[in-house]
Parts: C-alpha cells; structure tokens; sequence
C-alpha cells in the first residue's frame, strides 16, 4: 500500500512538472506570435509570465534531485521520463524564442 502511494505521488509530480512547463511552452509560443506582429510588449508580458510556469515545474523538479541527492532512491516512470523530456524540450524553444524575438526587433528597426 505504502509503495502504491509513492507511485501515485511520483506520478503527480510528473504530471505538475508536464502541466507547468506545457503552459510555460505555450505561453513562450504566444510571446512569438505578439512579436510576430510587432508587439513586442506582450511578447515581453508572455515570456515573463511563462517564467512563472518554469519556476513552478522547476521548483518540484529541483525537489525530486534534493531527495535522490540525499538517499533516497526514486521510483523512475513513464511519465516522470515524459516530464524530463517536456522540461528539456521547453526550455529549449524557450530560448529560441527569446533569439527570435530578438530578430523581430532588428528587422523592425
């Protein structure tokens, strides 16, 4: 019972990690778009407020390597390997959003 506990947990703080850092894509996505059309300061208003998904994804991601760090051994699923991969894969648009961004406003000017 105690280690079906644990798994459900685990899977909970997979699926955290999934939901915030999909709205954090997502929200970077919408950055895009508003710069696209040349507004840049909702492109800016987007991207902070998907720093506060990535904070929050991060936060419990953070927490899961303090716990294995200390001993504990961690129960590696699916769905917390999904979660590593969408955390990865979001901050790597992330950035190359921001780059994009930043090419909009050259060609602006």
């Amino acid at each position: 019972m105690v280690e079906e506990m644990v798994e459900l947990d685990m899977d909970m703080i997979g699926f955290t990690i999934i939901s915030n850092v999909g709205m954090a894509k997502s929200t970077v996505m919408e950055a895009l778009y508003a710069a696209k059309e040349g507004d840049y300061s909702l492109a800016e208003e987007k991207l902070q407020e998907a720093k506060q998904y990535f904070v929050e994804g991060h936060k419990v991601h953070s927490q899961l390597i303090q716990k294995e760090a200390s001993g504990d051994k961690l129960h590696v699923s699916l769905i917390l390997m999904h979660a590593e991969d969408q955390l990865m894969s979001a901050e790597t648009i992330s950035e190359l959003v921001k780059e994009m961004i930043e090419i909009y406003k050259k060609f602006d000017k």
